[in-house]
């Protein structure tokens, strides 16, 4: 069972193509359907998607969407994208090892640049981005950008200029791993808010992210960090598209969630 905001059991989402967009220091534009969902309909689906319904941005709780993404000092900690889970990582692979890992699928691909997408037309792209060495977080900052590049490009050009590969991001206590979690324990609790132009993400991987916050992330989900109250989870955000993963999570147990 996933835990946290999960156990809310509905999401609010936006659209990939909304009506209106939102500006610099604006709440982005939804519509609240109950409590804790709203929803923003679009017609939009990347190229080569097979999906019957148009991809959204889900969030919740509605009652921290401001704190959430017009706050330059909150922290995204996300998953890396989906995975093809037919192929495990070899024993003591290296985290650039390409080959012999675990890596986004093609639909994975496509969902991260969706993913982008949808964070830069809602106006809620980060302002520096930290990522893991592995090569399925480093493929999911490749295609968030391709995707924040569609409609802001300026913006995904700094965002890969500046982007930080750090070793203390990688796999929890695997090959050339983090030994625990007390580097991006630092790293969140440190961030102010930079130069002022967007949050800290960063891309890490299921068990590190499980270790900091006890929340289990479905790959290419972020949690909103507050630093400035203990590194507390006052949110999350993912794609309507988003399911429990075969390696992470009992898909039983966790096919209420696929409905939502």
């Amino acid at each position: 069972m996933k835990t946290g905001f999960h156990l809310f059991g509905m999401a609010l989402a936006l659209s990939l193509a909304a009506p209106g967009l939102a500006q610099d220091g604006d709440v982005p534009d939804a519509r609240q359907m109950s409590t804790h969902m709203g929803e923003m309909a679009s017609e939009l689906v990347a190229p080569g998607a097979e999906r019957k319904e148009p991809e959204t941005l889900r969030f919740e709780p509605w009652q921290m969407i401001e704190e959430m993404f017009t706050r330059d000092d909150v922290v995204y900690l996300m998953r890396h994208g989906p995975t093809d889970w037919s192929k495990l990582d070899e024993k003591d692979v290296a985290p650039t090892d390409c080959e012999n890992q675990r890596v986004l699928s093609d639909q994975g691909r496509i969902d991260m640049q969706n993913l982008g997408i949808l964070m830069a037309h809602n106006d809620i792209a980060p302002g520096q981005i930290v990522v893991s060495e592995w090569c399925r977080n480093q493929q999911t900052l490749d295609e968030l950008l391709e995707g924040i590049a569609t409609v802001k490009t300026e913006k995904a050009d700094h965002l890969r200029e500046t982007a930080i590969t750090e070793p203390d991001l990688n796999l929890l206590l695997s090959l050339q791993g983090a030994p625990n979690v007390s580097g991006l324990r630092e790293r969140v609790s440190d961030w102010d808010g930079g130069e002022g132009d967007g949050p800290l993400l960063v891309i890490s991987h299921f068990t590190n992210i499980e270790e900091l916050t006890t929340f289990h992330v479905y790959e290419g989900e972020s949690l909103v960090l507050d630093p400035d109250r203990d590194n507390r989870v006052i949110g999350y955000f993912r794609l309507r598209s988003a399911e429990p993963d075969v390696g992470h999570f009992d898909i039983e147990d966790n096919a209420a969630y696929d409905d939502q």
